[in-house]
């Protein structure tokens, strides 16, 4: 079994007498994980927000209510809670009125969840992000000779739990995630029918990884208006299946300041999102896929570890350009990611001259393992 690193951020969650509010994309492992911690404690009570039952019951409910429910448990976890109206104020009721239960509730999607929660659960809560397993989390799981073999595999297949358990079913497992997972939140929040679009939508920001990206190219690829673009976008964000990073400025006039780049959290899907597996060696992609694989792998780290650190990538109106950039304690830090260790990267010395104290680093396929671990 492969262990999550999230399970000590449950255990300090719950032994501070704070609720876990476990957050992440669908098939992540979120009930995995909580089946192997609790399973074998007899006082669980295990309750499905996707249960119209469950939802009938806390319609109207009250401490007396969940005191009943709850009998001689101790622990509560509340699984898709985000399809619980009104959860928030459901989840305050056991923090306020029964302190000596362990609270968990997870969400495949933060629409419903997360901004019912937050201003009711202020201080009572700890919101821990699952993602797809991590570089770091295999190389723990089997050491990290046998995981840098496995790179270009990753790099095709990505690490959700599912893939990584099917060895030489990748492709179909892939296929259904995608066609029976990954759309479910988004499709049903906005009513969707036919999830032709949102493909659409996913497909054309998947061949522009590593690209600056336009709402009004993306809308004119696929027949939709700039609002319902970003609209889509928020909600694809919020199923955890992309994020965006955005661009830093601070000191030049001719940095850009509103522009925005896009990857996805596994490079499973974006692959998959563009039918095509085929090896590294027949890809003319292999820069955009060695960068979303650098930084979402970065990304897992920053959460996992739990880092104070602000991330961006820059860019002028002259086209120059850096790939990643951190900044954490004041401290700026600088990152180029090539895929082949001899490829030449010449600095924007524009760049270093107004922010002095920055450090550099090209990122390879020789050295990327400190980065990750």
């Amino acid at each position: 079994m492969i262990k999550r690193f999230i399970e000590r951020k449950i255990d300090d969650a719950l032994s501070k007498k704070k609720a876990a509010i476990l957050m992440g994309a669908r098939q992540t492992g979120k009930t995995t994980i909580l089946r192997q911690l609790f399973d074998n404690k007899n006082n669980v009570l295990w309750l499905s927000g996707d249960d119209p039952d469950v939802q009938t019951i806390l319609d109207h409910i009250t401490s007396t209510r969940w005191r009943a429910i709850l009998g001689k448990n101790e622990i509560l976890i509340i699984d898709e809670a985000q399809y619980i109206e009104n959860i928030g104020v459901k989840l305050k009721l056991i923090t306020d009125q029964l302190p000596n239960i362990q609270l968990i509730a997870t969400g495949s999607s933060s629409f419903d969840l997360a901004n019912k929660i937050n201003e009711p659960l202020t201080g009572r809560k700890r919101e821990i992000m699952l993602f797809p397993l991590s570089f770091a989390e295999m190389t723990d799981h089997h050491g990290l000779l046998d995981e840098r073999r496995l790179l270009s595999h990753r790099l095709i297949f990505g690490y959700y739990p599912e893939v990584v358990s099917n060895f030489g079913y990748e492709k179909e497992t892939l296929k259904e995630l995608i066609n029976s997972y990954l759309y479910k939140d988004v499709l049903k929040w906005e009513r969707i029918r036919k999830p032709d679009k949102i493909v659409k939508l996913l497909q054309a920001i998947a061949f522009q990884v590593g690209r600056l990206v336009s709402f009004n190219e993306l809308g004119q690829i696929c027949g939709l208006d700039i609002k319902t673009v970003e609209q889509y976008i928020i909600l694809l964000e919020q199923s955890y299946i992309i994020f965006r990073l955005g661009s830093f400025s601070r000191n030049l006039r001719n940095e850009l300041k509103n522009s925005r780049k896009i990857y996805f959290y596994d490079n499973g899907i974006l692959n998959s999102l563009i039918s095509n597996f085929n090896p590294l060696e027949l890809r003319n992609d292999i820069g955009a896929l060695w960068e979303n694989f650098i930084i979402s792998e970065r990304i897992k780290k920053i959460n996992n570890d739990d880092l104070w650190t602000n991330t961006w990538f820059w860019r002028t109106q002259q086209q120059q350009e850096i790939d990643y950039i951190e900044e954490s304690d004041g401290r700026i830090s600088v990152y180029e990611f090539k895929w082949n260790p001899e490829a030449k990267f010449k600095k924007p010395n524009v760049f270093f001259e107004a922010y002095p104290n920055s450090s550099f680093k090209i990122i390879h396929r020789d050295n990327y393992e400190d980065f990750l671990l």
